[in-house]
């Protein structure tokens, strides 16, 4: 049996110290409302604050089975508590344990923090999809 798995990696700064503490305290209540009606602590992703100097990066990620739309929807929520503004986006790969047609790709997701929505995302497979179609994967 394959195993199957959507990982990423990606930082967003949210301006201060202060407001990734704020950040943190978001995504562990989040997290325990997910362990409330799961009894996994697991939101989709994991999260924490960066060491660097200026103390307020996170760094959001899943080595295994990460859910897009929850950081999707996390990071919109960010924006409006923490009133973020500018572009952020990040990338996502999709593996397998095992060889499996369709079974690989990736994308990305780009949002607009200051009108808090998403304004793109594409996907690999799609595109290739679109493009062995005769389509314009651009589209």
């Amino acid at each position: 049996m394959a195993d199957y798995f959507t990982r990423f990696s990606c930082l967003l700064d949210v301006g201060t110290p202060q407001n990734a503490a704020r950040a943190y305290e978001a995504y562990l209540a989040l997290r325990n409302d997910a362990y409330a009606e799961t009894e996994t602590l697991c939101c989709g992703f994991d999260l924490t604050i960066e060491s660097d100097p200026s103390g307020s990066q996170l760094w959001i990620r899943s080595e295994d089975h990460g859910d897009l739309e929850a950081v999707t929807q996390f990071v919109l929520s960010l924006a409006e508590d923490l009133d973020l503004t500018g572009l952020w986006g990040f990338s996502y790969a999709v593996t397998c344990s095992r060889p499996r047609p369709g079974a690989f790709g990736g994308g990305a997701h780009v949002i607009d923090l200051g009108a808090r929505k998403s304004i793109g995302a594409t996907s690999t497979q799609d595109w290739l999809t679109a493009a062995l179609n005769g389509e314009d994967p651009h589209a």
